[in-house]
C-alpha cells in the first residue's frame, strides 16, 4: 500500500476522488463501487484487492446506499474517522446538488423527450459497467480456486436468475454460510495442530 501520510493533502485527495466519482457516474452504488475499486486499488494502489473485496462485502450487507457505505469504509480504512467523513461528504454532495437543481426545473425536465432518450442510453452504459465489475471480481474468485466461494457465487446466481429469490435473502444466506464456513475452517485448523 502506498497511502500518503494522513495530512491535509490525503483528505483533499479523498474528497476530490469520491466527489469526482460520484459526480460523473450514473446508476448508483453498483457503478460507483467498481470505479472506486479501480481508483483506489488499481491506479493509486492504496488498498489491496482482497481488502477492497472485504470492504465491498461489508458495504453490501450494511443497511443504506451501497456507494455511501463503501465510501465510509474506504475513507475509514485509509484515514480513520475524518477520512470517513471526508469521503461520505464527497460522495453525497454531487447527487444532492444535482437533485436540488433538477427540483427547480422538474416539470420541464420530466417531459423532455431528449432527456428521456439520454437516460435510456445511459442505462445501457450502467449495465456494461456492472457486468465488467462482476466479471473482474468473479474472475478473481475463480482464480483463487476456493471451491466454497465458487459454489456460493454460482448458487447465488442460480437462486436470483432462475428462482427470482430476493437479493436480501441471498445476502443474508451468504453471510451466514460464509460465517459458518469460516468457523469450520478455524476449528479444522485447530484440530490439525493438535
Amino acid at each position: 500500500m502506498n497511502v500518503p501520510e494522513k495530512n491535509y493533502q490525503l483528505f483533499f485527495k479523498l474528497f476530490l476522488y469520491t466527489f469526482y466519482l460520484s459526480a460523473f457516474t450514473f446508476g448508483g452504488g453498483y457503478v460507483i463501487v467498481p470505479l472506486m475499486r479501480k481508483k483506489f486499488v488499481e491506479q493509486l494502489q492504496w488498498i489491496e484487492e482482497d481488502e477492497m473485496l472485504n470492504l465491498i462485502s461489508i458495504a453490501q450487507s450494511a443497511p443504506g446506499a451501497m456507494a455511501v457505505n463503501t465510501s465510509i469504509l474506504v475513507g475509514y480504512h485509509l484515514a480513520g474517522f475524518l477520512g470517513a467523513f471526508v469521503t461520505i461528504l464527497g460522495t453525497i454532495l454531487p447527487p444532492l446538488i444535482t437533485l436540488s437543481l433538477i427540483a427547480l426545473i422538474y416539470t420541464a425536465f420530466k417531459e423532455s423527450r431528449v432527456v428521456n432518450a439520454v437516460l435510456k442510453g445511459m442505462s445501457a452504459g450502467v449495465a456494461a459497467v456492472v457486468l465488467d465489475a462482476v466479471i473482474k471480481m468473479g474472475k478473481r474468485i475463480w482464480q483463487e480456486k476456493k471451491i466454497f466461494m465458487q459454489l456460493l457465487m454460482a448458487g447465488a446466481f442460480i437462486a436470483i436468475f432462475f428462482f427470482e429469490v430476493d437479493v436480501k435473502v441471498i445476502i443474508l444466506a451468504s453471510g451466514i454460510l460464509g460465517l459458518g464456513f469460516t468457523f469450520y475452517q478455524r476449528i479444522d485448523k485447530r484440530t490439525e495442530v493438535n
